[in-house]
């Protein structure tokens, strides 16, 4: 039988007293927790400290670059990276132990299935499922050292086996918290995009939210979820929407101030444009 590695757990926080003890119960299997806080001002620490975990406080410089921190902490090579929002199911801690059993041989890295759960059941189809995600791997073979600071993901260099079982993933409190959060992303995605050399279209603006919507709810049957398919579904599009409106502000915006400082470098040229003949000084 292979060595049995140990297992560090990674926990990002903001103010998620109401979710981190169901997150941090789900990893009880862990040989370690680390839970790297930002600044929480509602008694998150406290908690997560409350129940075994190790507290560090770290300042939020941005998705990404916060779990790669986090894993930088860990004491053992093998991670498992979560969110205060999400749990490890039963099924899926099975997986993870059998996986681990075996010395996670002839892995770099193991993906699994996240079910989202809107508003009282778990979303199993469109775009929210099956969602497969990343988050166990060896840090000495990835991490989150690429990618974008929004919608980041781990990679690693080697193989990625899929396991079985859930990893739930409680995402939104209400349908306000749902609006903020996109529109947070929304911002700063777009921003992403402008710096990375992205520019929007009219057609982006109308048809990626089209496409966005008819993607999840129909050609991925989103609609066999109900009106919480179709609301999610909606939310989704808007926030393609949103992405792109303001990106396309964005880069007018910077037309806006090229125009404008190549109008007033043309001022400031030497040249008189009064159509007034220079005075010779004489009378």
């Amino acid at each position: 039988m292979s060595e049995r590695p140990p297992i560090s757990a990674c926990v990002i926080t903001l103010n998620e007293a109401d979710r981190i003890d169901a997150c941090l119960a789900s990893l009880e299997f862990c040989d370690e927790v680390v839970v790297v806080d930002s600044g929480s001002a509602d008694g998150t620490r406290e908690r997560a400290a409350a129940r075994g975990a190790r507290v560090i406080e770290h300042a939020f410089e941005g998705f990404r670059a916060q779990k790669d921190f986090a894993v930088s902490q860990a004491r053992h090579d093998w991670v498992l990276c979560l969110d205060a929002d999400e749990r490890v199911t039963p099924a899926l801690r099975a997986s993870i132990e059998a996986a681990r059993a075996e010395g996670f041989a002839g892995a770099a890295g193991y993906r699994f299935a996240r079910a989202t759960e809107y508003f009282g059941a778990f979303l199993r189809h469109g775009n929210a499922y099956p969602d497969r995600v990343l988050r166990l791997f060896d840090r000495r073979r990835g991490g989150w050292r690429a990618g974008r600071e929004i919608h980041e993901h781990a990679v690693v260099d080697g193989g990625v086996v899929t396991l079985a079982g859930d990893l739930e993933h409680v995402a939104y409190r209400s349908l306000d918290d749902q609006l903020a959060r996109y529109r947070r992303y929304a911002t700063m995605m777009a921003a992403h995009l402008h710096a990375s050399g992205r520019r929007a279209h009219l057609a982006n603006l109308l048809l990626n939210p089209f496409w966005r919507f008819l993607r999840g709810y129909v050609l991925r049957a989103g609609f066999l979820d109900g009106w919480r398919g179709f609301v999610f579904a909606c939310m989704e599009a808007d926030y393609v929407r949103e992405k792109f409106a303001r990106l396309w502000l964005l880069q007018h915006a910077a037309i806006d101030a090229d125009r404008h400082n190549d109008a007033s470098h043309s001022d400031g040229d030497g040249v008189d444009r009064s159509g007034t003949a220079p005075s010779s000084g004489q009378s």
